[in-house]
């Protein structure tokens, strides 16, 4: 059977959390009926690229989406979709600017038109009022409404829709047996980054505004004033990295913060940690804190997390005008085992092949009757 195809529209796709979401997704899916393709919206090549090309899927590329090119960007979707008349279904992961390819898409007469909100807040950035204006226009344009929980839903879709219950939560599932502990990789990382028993603290994220790295090493200096043996791991890049760099050696910490960069490597990475911190300022429900329950981890985050996030029991919420001395004694007073959460995680639906299932069965309805070689849940 020829595979039908799928349009996924991201940004690009990186090692951020949606994008690892989506390739969980990918690899679980049944590529011999249903085919990942993916718009980007960057002319780079993305970390994932490679890999997506070599499962079979196609990437088409436009032009980054900024408010002086509106005009050529809308009559570029158009002129896509009269070309690419094969997609039934457009599942679109840009927040807000899934109104204007939804809009292009339901103008092509796409039948199933999917908007999935990945943020619970924009924060503030010269940008802003085009961004809420984009959220505006969101309106009927999409068909399905989806988020990675409800608070996400209610900020890209408004009131209206989460009062009918009109949005869909899929969960950022992750592949659990991945992240399973494994005492022997354990200590083959640790040897590697050169540490034997100190207290390792683990944060992976994407060095912007959001993730707030500024307090985390803050929350550091606490803990490190507390352990002068303690370990901070930082896993990421972008473009406030440089100045959280330069903040680590002023306070003298830079024989104890390791930068370890974008790492394809999560899973083993994380057999390392004892406590993981994500102190970020907003969130939808980010993958990667799903990920460190999965290996096991005691997770430290912020209340302006979603509380849905909490999948395991394993995470607990401090509020962010908590001092920083305050953080590192809930640091401090915490159990660092690794507990097997396996069961749970697919109890609750975030096992990826399990959720990969649901979500092939949910594309399928837009396709011929005589492809379909599965029921729909």
């Amino acid at each position: 059977m020829t595979p039908v195809r799928v349009l996924q529209v991201v940004t690009i796709m990186n090692r951020g959390g949606l994008e690892t979401m989506l390739m969980n997704y990918y690899r679980q899916i049944d590529r011999e009926k249903i085919q990942f393709d993916f718009m980007v919206h960057r002319a780079d090549e993305g970390h994932y690229d490679k890999e997506i090309e070599e499962l079979g899927g196609k990437i088409y590329r436009m032009p980054p989406i900024k408010p002086g090119n509106y005009h050529q960007y809308f009559k570029l979707l158009d002129e896509f979709f009269e070309k690419h008349q094969e997609y039934k279904v457009v599942h679109s992961h840009i927040n807000e600017n899934s109104s204007f390819v939804l809009r292009a898409a339901k103008k092509a007469n796409i039948p199933c038109r999917i908007a999935h909100s990945h943020l619970s807040d924009l924060g503030l950035d010269w940008k802003l009022p085009f961004r809420l204006y984009a959220r505006y226009l969101m309106k009927d344009h999409p068909n399905y409404y989806f988020a990675c929980s409800k608070n996400a839903g209610k900020w890209l879709f408004g009131k209206k829709h989460t009062k009918f219950n009109d949005v869909m939560i899929l969960n950022n599932a992750v592949n659990a047996g991945d992240f399973k502990f494994n005492e022997t990789i354990r200590n083959k990382i640790k040897a590697e980054l050169g540490i034997t028993n100190e207290l390792v603290l683990g944060h992976i994220g994407r060095f912007n505004k959001q993730k707030n790295h500024e307090f985390l090493i803050d929350i550091f200096k606490a803990v490190h004033q507390k352990n002068s043996d303690a370990i901070l791991l930082m896993i990421g890049d972008g473009h406030l990295r440089p100045s959280i760099e330069k903040k680590v050696e002023k306070l003298g910490l830079t024989s104890h913060v390791k930068f370890l960069g974008v790492r394809s490597d999560i899973p083993e990475l994380m057999q390392a940690m004892d406590i993981f911190l994500f102190p970020s300022l907003f969130e939808g429900l980010p993958v990667v804190l799903v990920e460190a329950q999965a290996a096991g981890l005691k997770c430290i985050v912020s209340n302006t997390i979603t509380m849905e996030s909490d999948v395991t029991g394993r995470v607990e919420f401090i509020d962010l005008n908590q001092s920083p001395g305050y953080w590192a004694e809930q640091i401090s007073s915490s159990p660092f085992e690794h507990v097997d959460t396996s069961k749970e995680l697919q109890k609750k639906g975030y096992d990826a092949a399990t959720m990969a299932q649901w979500l092939a069965d949910f594309y399928m309805n837009y396709y011929p009757v005589e492809t379909k070689k599965f029921s729909v849940l």
